[in-house]
């Protein structure tokens, strides 16, 4: 039986993620793979069902008002999902089946928590606002996920066309694939200061967006509880808004750049008509 040492598993990490995650769990994560990959048998869906039942527990702990808990549970729940995802790079025993498991078992796991923390709150208190809480993280997170794959088949259609580097559009760095293939338009550059963050952030594996789902979640499921209950709404509503302004920002650039494709395909036809 092979043994993997740290570097094994950091080859499984990410080329870019969130800072939270490249911050704040890779760290831990990591070593837990070791461990995991070299003294156990467990498989990827096995610690994503472990991480699931965390998952369940640290809603549990929510409801019975166990704050500080329910956050560290969380925390747990979601590193295990982290390292489900390096196991199964590492010895390759990654599946369609675990995929689809990690994605619907990320979507129970919010669900069950912004339920247990609004539970919690209201029946402590008899505040409607923490209903409306846990309502708009559900929302939020379905938004987020439901969202992403949409955006993910607009890219790859406008590839399918030929039209080159589309994902540097989208607010990310170019695809491996795609680093040597040229648009039929020329993308706007982004200005030099942001070229120079973007490059620094690449460095450290972090993704350039200030917050995403994994941040949204960290915030009102760890941040806040740790912080206390009167951190609950603002914290929560100050994540929830810049979650939402950054999915509109990437609405809004996908929606820019499929109308620039639109003008350069029709253009395109028009040239090929004449010639």
């Amino acid at each position: 039986m092979r043994t993997y040492s740290l570097d094994d598993v950091h080859e499984t990490r990410k080329r870019r993620d969130s800072w939270w995650t490249v911050y704040f769990v890779d760290p831990v994560a990591c070593r837990v793979a070791i461990f995991v990959a070299n003294r156990t048998r467990i498989t990827p869906n096995g610690l994503t069902v472990l991480s699931l039942v965390l998952g369940a527990a640290s809603a549990a702990c929510f409801a019975m008002n166990h704050l500080v808990a329910g956050a560290v549970v969380f925390y747990l729940s979601f590193m295990i999902d982290c390292v489900d995802g390096k196991i199964a790079r590492l010895k390759g025993t990654g599946t369609p089946f675990g995929l689809w498991l990690d994605y619907v078992g990320d979507r129970i796991r919010v669900v069950l928590c912004a339920g247990g923390l609004a539970y919690g709150q209201y029946t402590l208190t008899g505040e409607v606002g923490y209903v409306v809480l846990g309502a708009a993280v559900a929302v939020l997170d379905l938004f987020r996920y439901v969202n992403a794959p949409q955006m993910k088949r607009v890219r790859e259609a406008v590839r399918e066309e030929g039209q080159g580097p589309v994902s540097r559009e989208f607010g990310g760095p170019p695809a491996p694939e795609e680093e040597d293939t040229q648009p039929l338009h020329r993308v706007p550059r982004e200005p030099g200061l942001f070229r120079r963050l973007n490059r620094f952030l690449a460095r450290h594996r972090v993704r350039s967006h200030l917050i995403s789902g994994i941040e949204f979640h960290a915030a009102v499921f760890v941040v806040a509880p740790l912080a206390g209950t009167w951190a609950l709404i603002p914290l929560a509503a100050v994540a929830g808004a810049l979650l939402l302004a950054n999915e509109v920002f990437l609405v809004y650039r996908m929606w820019r750049f499929t109308r620039r494709h639109a003008v350069a395909s029709s253009r395109q036809s028009r040239e090929d008509v004449l010639v």
